[in-house]
């Protein structure tokens, strides 16, 4: 009988892709997938660092786990961004840990485990590997319709308020030839839209060939018969170039939607998280765009009450919301995260009450602008790729229109993965309704 094994994913796509990536690792050692922890032989926890509260949610899980099952322990792996971070710390923290596993250590987790099986020692491996780098073929993909393709590792920006560099490690870069690989295998399977991942994924350069850049790669993408949408995450600000615009304008598989994170509308609050662009600039960016591609959606990460941050510099980032009105954000109160730069070297000055005011602001607005967007779609049609099935509603199926916008709609399960027309009736602060066409 096969052994079992279950993943816990935390955080970002990036780490849902690593969960698919460690799923294939272990189907390929001869483990069986189960969806309940109590049953399963290994219990693997990826972890996100990014969130305050990250290491005390990991640690609450671990206590869970061993609660659930105090007769028949299973072996229990740490993996992702708190097991870089924290390493053999976890060990000592909580004794039902038996491996952790780094963020670029990921592909020696079978053979880990397998040594603190047979061994009976705790396994820890958090050293950097350069190597980028997998088996094609090897993921288990947990989305029948898209596929997560990482094209970049690590980063090298490090943003004053960001774990990402210490967490990930250095930017290292796929060969462009093993990307599309993976694309032809992803479509090959079924999948009609592509998600390229990268901690700065516009920052892509091909290794191999300096001629590919990354709207060469877009370009390349676009090529591979089967692909119906590309989509990307997390892009920088600084790394959008005319030739990006150019192929987002250009190549119809690219969705019209840009995730753009600016942080804060302050000038004087980006140059002290170290972003590398000012207002300006940004807002300048913003307007070049939307000059090239004017059905273009935006969405942004907005941090409030870094350290130092005043009144005024908070009512410059409102502006900058209502300025440019984007269609999405993902808000977040600072907090610090260890070893960042703002940790060691800025004292945080803005009271927890105050960050929840001014987030409580910001969200306020950005739902009433959110909402004052998808109603100008009432009454005409969207094209939507049918992804999945309604949250609410059991004979409703869900989709997202090119500029990223949710739309719940009737429907047939055997739509799932099929360009829909919907004739939206609907609109609500976070999602369209409709009918098909």
């Amino acid at each position: 009988m096969a052994r079992t094994y279950t993943i816990e994913t935390f955080g970002c796509q990036m780490n849902f892709h690593d969960s698919e990536r460690m799923a294939g690792l272990l189907e390929a050692a001869g483990y069986a997938r189960v969806d309940d922890a109590t049953l399963a032989d290994v219990i693997v926890l990826n972890t996100c660092s990014v969130r305050e509260r990250a290491e005390e949610k990991l640690f609450s899980r671990l206590g869970e786990v061993r609660a659930d099952r105090p007769d028949a322990p299973a072996l229990v792996a740490v993996t992702g961004c708190v097991a870089q971070q924290e390493g053999g710390a976890i060990l000592k923290r909580a004794g039902s840990v038996d491996v952790v596993v780094g963020t670029q250590a990921m592909r020696r987790l079978p053979e880990l485990l397998e040594e603190a099986a047979t061994s009976g020692t705790r396994q820890v491996d958090v050293n950097p590997y350069d190597d980028v780098s997998f088996p094609l073929g090897m993921a288990v993909r947990g989305d029948p319709v898209k596929a997560y393709v990482s094209i970049v590792e690590g980063c090298n920006d490090f943003c004053a308020f960001c774990v990402v560099p210490y967490t990930r490690g250095h930017e290292r870069m796929r060969p462009a030839t093993e990307i599309t690989r993976e694309v032809e295998e992803a479509v090959s399977t079924g999948r009609r839209e592509i998600h390229l991942l990268g901690q700065i994924v516009n920052h892509y350069q091909d290794p191999d060939d300096a001629r590919c850049d990354f709207a060469g790669l877009l370009e390349r993408v676009q090529r591979i018969g089967g692909v119906e949408r590309i989509r990307f995450a997390s892009p920088h600000p600084r790394h959008v170039t005319p030739r990006m615009i150019t192929a987002m304008r250009d190549l119809s598989c690219v969705c019209r939607h840009l995730h753009l994170p600016v942080q804060s509308g302050s000038t004087r609050i980006l140059t002290a998280m170290r972003r590398r662009h000012t207002r300006g600039e940004y807002l300048g960016l913003v307007a070049q765009i939307r000059a090239a591609i004017p059905d273009i959606a935006l969405s942004t990460d907005i941090i409030v009450g870094f350290p130092g941050e005043t009144s005024a510099d908070f009512e410059e980032t409102l502006s900058l919301v209502k300025q440019i009105e984007y269609h999405s954000m993902f808000s977040f109160k600072y907090s610090e995260r260890p070893a960042t730069m703002s940790s060691k070297r800025l004292l945080d000055t803005v009271s927890e009450a105050e960050k929840t005011r001014r987030i409580v602001t910001l969200q306020e607005l950005q739902r009433e602008i959110q909402l004052r967007l998808n109603e100008q779609a009432v009454g005409t049609c969207a094209t939507v790729l049918a992804d999945a099935r309604s949250r609410r509603r059991d004979d409703e199926l869900s989709g997202r229109t090119s500029g990223n916008t949710v739309v719940n709609f009737p429907g047939n399960p055997e739509w799932l993965g099929r360009m829909v027309d919907v004739a939206v009736q609907k609109a609500g602060p976070h999602s369209l309704w409709g009918v098909p066409a």
